[in-house]
């Protein structure tokens, strides 16, 4: 889609192979409105003139209270039946950034990395000094236990007896890209990672260029997949650097990296993208992947599978 408008907002809740994941209608209808809800929220801070960083935090944390994803509440378990949290967030009006990684204790990591950014002169904490930080930072935190619920414990009781991690086609990882009525773009990405990952694991979530990336000269970007293929890419910086450096529109840039370099490599996974002109792209090369878009008061528009969008 293109146009010039004067806010926009895309977000994602996952990539993955989803035709084959048995769900239900009501649970694809559950998805829907959990996305709905989440951009309602993101496109009420950009229409009253809140910042695209506001907005991202805001409809991130949406997601991360709804165990339907694999971010906050409802995250996968690592190797040691715990879960850690890695986020990501940039703005891109002065290329600032904030990571966190590991994070086993603070209610909200999107919260925490914008923190990070804000407060901090560092860009990514990772574990205990994460929370520690946020902590002094007044951030709510809380027992590992909130975040664990019993689907996911079952996913992990059934990993450890395959052996392997469950959710090598069905990527969890929530974000969001967002342009506000200043003309400036941000982006955010937070996840649990994979079932089962061996503890201290970090994926592409936090890494600023891999699977998250904002710069007003070219775009924003959060990604959802197999984390270490996104970071041995640089998937999120890429796309804006073929913009900024190559002349590519969003659309196509994102088409090179998912649908070209990514599935050459045997890496799965998508993406959603804004830049300064409004416009979006929505690029996943697996059969779903859970979406939702809106451009300035226009109906809010979310989907799982390839053809499967409906307007709110």
């Amino acid at each position: 889609m293109s146009q010039n408008t004067s806010y926009a907002l895309a977000l994602h809740g996952g990539a993955g192979d989803y035709a084959n994941a048995g769900f239900d209608q009501h649970k694809i209808n559950a998805y829907h409105q959990s996305l709905y809800q989440a951009a309602k929220t993101g496109r009420e801070i950009l229409s009253n003139g809140g910042s695209a960083v506001e907005a991202i935090e805001h409809c991130i944390r949406v997601l991360e209270d709804d165990p339907l994803f694999n971010a906050g509440r409802g995250s996968v378990f690592t190797d040691e039946g715990k879960v850690e949290l890695d986020a990501a967030i940039m703005d891109g009006n002065g290329l600032h950034a904030g990571a966190v990684a590991g994070s086993r204790t603070t209610c909200h990591a999107i919260t925490l990395a914008r923190t990070v950014m804000e407060k901090s002169e560092h860009v990514m904490l990772h574990g205990r000094g994460a929370d520690a930080f946020g902590e002094t930072q007044g951030l709510r935190q809380v027992d590992n236990s909130f975040f664990q619920t019993d689907f996911r414990r079952a996913q992990w009781e059934d990993a450890r007896r395959d052996g392997k991690p469950v959710t090598l086609g069905k990527f969890g990882t929530v974000g969001a890209v967002a342009l506000d009525k200043a003309g400036n773009i941000a982006a955010g990405t937070s996840t649990g990672g994979l079932t089962n990952k061996q503890f201290g694991r970090v994926g592409d979530s936090p890494i600023i260029g891999a699977g998250t990336y904002a710069s007003n000269s070219g775009c924003a970007i959060s990604c959802t997949g197999h984390g270490e293929y996104f970071i041995r890419t640089t998937l999120a910086r890429d796309v804006s650097a073929l913009m900024e450096m190559g002349g590519l529109s969003l659309e196509a840039a994102s088409k090179l990296m998912i649908e070209d370099r990514l599935h050459a490599m045997g890496g799965e996974g998508g993406l959603v993208g804004v830049d300064r002109m409004g416009n979006i792209s929505l690029v996943f090369n697996t059969s779903g992947m859970f979406r939702a878009f809106t451009v300035d008061a226009s109906a809010i528009t979310t989907g799982v599978f390839k053809d499967d969008e409906r307007t709110h």
